[in-house]
């Protein structure tokens, strides 16, 4: 089977809410990953088999198959195609996957997979806004054939991540200590310079301004997300604008273009779960994954998941019996953000760059989806 080799990784500075980022048009921001992309690496612009984007809530600025769109205005090749998808959190994690699925076929060599997301103009489930604008309050609710499986409930990430919390033990106090380290390592691989390598600035705009100082007191002041609950604003991810990118090529494509592989994708898979639980699924995905890959947890030297509420990664921690200190050890989207159609091929950028600092041979990605989904990859550091 042909090996599907990742080449180069980037990605903007995460923005805050409201932020640095907050007014650029989402297509112009995937443009300047692209173009960056493009002029760091010695494939011509015209030999780019596809580019493959995720970005959900897919309205207003971000409507119409940004990646063909980003492409374009990064001045790109007209002949190179772009298609965006929507596999919610994970989009750009599977947008890496079928990158590296067309590239192992030998159907295509070069392959751009990537993300892009501004939630200060488009606030999460914009679209949904929209659609009960139309009529339809609730997607779920009142599709005949999911109320006759799942009942009236309405899914929500709020009251999963809750439930979570409440079937594993985890206490407020627990998940604001999490939430706090995640910022400290966040707020200390910044200082360190660790992700210098891996952004490329938007003009004045050069490192993440999501890490937060904070302390156990000040968050303990915070009202929780939903009545009588446990999770608060402190210990779920930032809403946030940022765009992603990753070159993924076939053996032929190296030799070609005299380019040097930083990683190799090992596996990459794809699981479900019990939509109403929603956010378990990492925890089986990480199994199966594991399994299909021959490999043991104690063998995976750095994983990046994705920090969506702290009650998630906290559960797939104490499920694989992994080590923290080895598990977003430059912090996760509670500090840095959860851009969503970027966070996949974000972590990515991530956990290659953490891998080469390390010394590390395996990394494994994954994170939890809307409808209980989960992505994972496991590449292994050239």
């Amino acid at each position: 089977m042909n090996q599907a080799y990742l080449v180069d990784a980037l990605r903007t500075p995460t923005g805050k809410r409201a932020g640095s980022l907050s007014q650029v048009h989402p297509m112009d921001l995937g443009a300047h990953v692209l173009k960056a992309l493009v002029a760091r690496n010695t494939v011509p612009a015209e030999d780019y088999d596809d580019v493959i984007f995720g970005a959900i809530d897919a309205i207003g600025p971000q409507a119409g198959n940004i990646a063909r769109f980003a492409w374009l205005g990064a001045g790109h090749p007209e002949t190179v195609p772009g298609v965006t998808i929507d596999r919610q959190c994970g989009s750009s994690q599977q947008a890496v996957h079928f990158a590296a699925q067309a590239v192992m076929s030998g159907s295509q060599d070069v392959v751009i997979a990537g993300g892009v997301q501004n939630m200060s103009q488009i606030p999460i489930n914009t679209a949904l806004y929209a659609a009960a604008e139309l009529g339809f309050p609730d997607p779920w609710t009142t599709a005949h054939s999911f109320r006759a499986r799942y009942g009236d409930q309405a899914l929500s990430q709020f009251a999963a991540a809750e439930r979570i919390a409440r079937k594993w033990g985890f206490t407020r106090h627990d998940m604001e200590a999490y939430a706090l380290e995640s910022n400290n390592r966040a707020l200390a691989a910044i200082e360190a310079g660790r992700f210098s390598g891996e952004v490329v600035p938007y003009g004045e705009f050069a490192m993440d301004e999501t890490a937060r100082r904070s302390s156990l007191e000040k968050m303990a002041t915070l009202q929780p997300i939903v009545p009588d609950g446990l999770l608060t604003a402190a210990t779920a991810s930032q809403m946030s604008d940022a765009a992603s990118a990753v070159l993924v090529c076939s053996e032929a494509a190296l030799l070609r273009y005299d380019l040097k592989p930083r990683a190799r994708i090992v596996h990459m898979s794809v699981r479900g779960d019990d939509p109403v639980w929603m956010l378990t699924a990492p925890i089986a995905a990480t199994r199966h994954a594991l399994t299909k890959a021959g490999l043991r947890m104690d063998e995976i030297d750095r994983v990046e998941i994705n920090e969506a509420f702290a009650s998630v990664s906290m559960a797939w921690l104490q499920e694989l019996d992994y080590d923290p200190m080895r598990t977003n050890v430059n912090g996760g989207a509670i500090a840095l953000g959860h851009p969503i159609g970027a966070t996949g091929t974000k972590l990515m950028t991530s956990l290659l760059s953490e891998l080469e600092r390390s010394g590390g041979r395996y990394g494994l990605q994954t994170m939890c989806e809307g409808g209980g989904l989960a992505n994972v990859t496991i590449i292994e550091r050239l």
